[in-house]
């Protein structure tokens, strides 16, 4: 292929994922669910012109770990924290922790019984299955309104970012052992510590720096930031989303630390002016990461190998405990309403990631990316209802 063939077809792309962006607005189809599917159409068109082009696994985790660094920054850059907030949070906080517990558990038991593995493999196999991927979660509840879609946002991410911890906690050498516990321990406060100074820094730079070009500096020291933290097993996560709450919430954070330190540095007025541009930047950076990736991941996939009703049966199964696990929550332990929250649990990139970070001698044969998709493809769904059903409820009260 020419180099023009190439720049046409990343440009088709970008455009074709901007139509989709349009067309869930005015239909509830997530666009995510159709780059999944144009991207297995593409893999069958290629294979009709006889075009042998796989996706390397590294290039997939590159675009998702970025793509999910820009994703939570988004989302937490569009967070405000008041004292009236706090009983939101709260209530997020806890649902994402129960849910991926309980969540994490039952599916670690269904792979225990089904395939024999051992504990660690079991819920090393189930926790990438239960987290919800705010990759598609934030972007898909742009059209709700108050607290319903900023508990989507604060639970989705507080999910990925319990995700990973869990996850790597499950993959220490001695999760079987007493000292698992206190490992993991210190890693929480390490990253708590990292993710005070890495926000100081970074909002320093945003303040002070006068330069032109300054925000892809401070994605790059966050992507350093985030990956070095990452290689110390640490849930970098939390990084990004301190550092997004701490610029939006400036005047806040500032206030209390002049009021408690006598703090005469930078002020919420220096970074002001500058915050506009980085939530535009970031939106654009994320919606073009979010475009090739699941563009790829659709591609990687061979549609033969979906045509299995095992598989079909599998992916049900798995969906089917998830959801009735979050509805006997939300009912009966929430207590709150379940519409459209019941079904805005999708799987996606993170799911994807921390498959990829499955440790050779845990990888379960029978756990494929095949299910995962599959697992992708029906939460994708049941989300797409959840928002329509919730949309004419709104329409219908206020025609009321």
């Amino acid at each position: 292929m020419s180099s023009y063939s190439i720049l046409i077809g990343l440009s088709l792309a970008v455009i074709l994922s901007y139509l989709f962006n349009l067309a869930s607005r005015a239909t509830r189809v997530p666009s995510v669910l159709l780059l999944l599917l144009t991207g297995i159409g593409l893999r069958q068109w290629a294979g009709y012109q006889g075009v042998d082009f796989r996706v390397p696994k590294t290039l997939l985790e590159i675009f998702g770990i970025i793509g999910l660094i820009m994703i939570v920054l988004e989302g937490a850059l569009d967070l405000r924290l008041s004292r009236d907030k706090v009983p939101l949070i709260r209530r997020s906080f806890f649902a994402a922790a129960l849910m991926l517990l309980a969540q994490a558990a039952a599916i670690g038991g269904l792979l225990h019984l089904w395939l024999g593995a051992s504990w660690q493999t079991s819920l090393l196999n189930a926790v990438p299955l239960v987290v919800i991927s705010s990759a598609i979660a934030i972007p898909s509840v742009a059209g709700l309104t108050g607290d319903k879609q900023e508990f989507i946002v604060y639970e989705s991410t507080f999910s990925d970012i319990l995700g990973i911890m869990l996850f790597n906690f499950v993959d220490q050498e001695d999760f079987y052992q007493g000292q698992g516990l206190l490992t993991f321990g210190r890693g929480v406060i390490l990253i708590l510590l990292v993710a005070i100074v890495s926000t100081v820094v970074l909002s320093f730079l945003l303040g002070r720096l006068r330069e032109h070009v300054k925000f892809f500096l401070l994605f790059a020291f966050l992507v350093l930031m985030y990956s070095l933290a990452k290689q110390l097993h640490l849930s970098s996560l939390l990084l990004v989303l301190a550092f997004g709450l701490a610029v939006n919430n400036a005047d806040l954070l500032l206030g209390w630390l002049r009021l408690r330190t006598g703090w005469r540095g930078f002020t919420a007025e220096d970074l002001a002016p500058d915050l506009h541009q980085l939530k535009n930047i970031t939106a654009e950076s994320a919606f073009l990461i979010r475009t090739f990736f699941f563009l790829l991941f659709g591609y990687s996939i061979t549609l033969a190998n979906l045509m299995s009703w095992q598989l079909l049966e599998q992916g049900v199964l798995i969906v089917a405990v998830l959801t009735a696990l979050r509805y006997l929550y939300l009912r009966f332990v929430a207590k709150t309403d379940l519409m459209p929250e019941l079904f805005i649990a999708p799987k996606g990139l993170i799911t994807v990631l921390l498959f990829y970070s499955i440790p050779t001698h845990h990888i379960l044969g029978d756990v494929s990316e095949n299910i995962l998709f599959v697992v992708i493809l029906l939460t994708s769904v049941l989300m797409m209802i959840g928002l329509i059903v919730s949309h004419q409820r709104q329409t219908a009260a206020i025609e009321f």
